[in-house]
């Protein structure tokens, strides 16, 4: 595998209509192929993009209140025939893509619809990531996390290693967990990917612009690019929620290297991933150096037992 240190990721934000039957599906994945084609050949006079992302609920979105109402009228195999598509382009460009999420179904599991982001690369369908922490109340699909018990034998945070860096993706809610995506640094990942569906006013402007927030933290505190595609949807076409966009790319200190301007609507931001300087910060970082300083042994009376607030509602 050839290396590929030095590269521009694009962060792509959607802002369409949700779609109400699977019927609707293909016409989206089209649209996204276009934004894919819109980034790595508008900006190829200018740098290559050879990652791309998408947010959260690109294709679809848990609009109904169950799961059976998700699984008959939305949810998804994968692989299946857009996941193809998607493969046909990532090879014709010779890029990656981290997929908007789709609602899954599995045979294995039957009754259950998962929250799935996948990786695509010019080989293939690389990985696929399961949401495992739904926003409750309002996301009421699956989490794979409820399954261990169950024979559930998937990683629960893949991790991919790839020409353009380790790649590893969680979404939305996620992030919001720590320990999520401490659990990416601690299985490699150097390029931590956001596929999100944050809403206002939790999102790029104060007092709340938690979405930058928790980007930042977590690029820092994991020494890891971040790059992140927020829902750019206006609140006409996703009640009931608007959703502030304000897509991003962050470095392994914190840095914002570039992002779009919140507020909703259809944006594509591109910004530098360095995975040579990545490296060599990782290889001779003593200060601030996170992951080495992690005293694991410290915590582990903290998760010996499933944990719950005393006073919290109950789920």
């Amino acid at each position: 595998m050839t290396q590929i240190n030095r590269y521009y990721a694009a962060a792509c934000q959607t802002d369409l209509p949700c779609p109400r039957t699977r019927d609707e599906i293909p016409a989206r994945v089209g649209r996204l192929l276009a934004m894919i084609d819109n980034a790595v050949v508008g900006y190829g006079p200018f740098f290559d993009v050879r990652l791309v992302v998408f947010p959260e609920f690109a294709h679809t979105a848990p609009i109904y209140e169950t799961p059976d109402e998700l699984i008959d009228r939305l949810a998804v195999p994968i692989p299946n025939e857009h996941t193809d598509r998607y493969i046909a382009r990532a090879r014709e460009r010779g890029i990656y893509i981290q997929t908007g999420t789709f609602l899954e179904v599995d045979a294995r599991w039957p009754g259950r619809v998962f929250n799935t982001t996948c990786l695509i690369g010019p080989d293939g369908l690389l990985s696929r990531y399961r949401k495992v922490n739904p926003w409750l109340p309002w996301e009421v699909h699956t989490s794979p996390h409820d399954l261990l018990g169950a024979g559930y034998d998937e990683p629960l945070f893949p991790v991919v290693e790839t020409e353009i860096g380790r790649l590893g993706a969680a979404i939305c809610y996620d992030w919001l967990f720590p320990e999520a995506i401490r659990a990416l640094a601690l299985g490699g990942a150097e390029v931590l990917i956001r596929v999100s569906a944050y809403m206002d006013p939790w999102g790029a402007t104060p007092p709340m612009d938690w979405w930058t927030l928790f980007n930042r933290a977590r690029a820092a505190e994991n020494v890891a690019f971040v790059v992140a595609a927020n829902q750019g949807a206006s609140l006409e076409n996703y009640p009931p929620f608007s959703w502030p966009g304000g897509s991003m790319v962050v470095d392994f200190d914190g840095r914002i290297l570039a992002q779009a301007d919140p507020g909703p609507g259809e944006k594509i931001v591109v910004g530098p991933i360095d995975i040579a300087a990545l490296r060599a910060e990782r290889g001779r970082r003593r200060g601030h150096d996170l992951l080495s300083h992690l005293r694991t042994e410290a915590y582990t009376q903290l998760y010996a037992r499933p944990i719950h607030r005393p006073d919290g509602p109950t789920t």
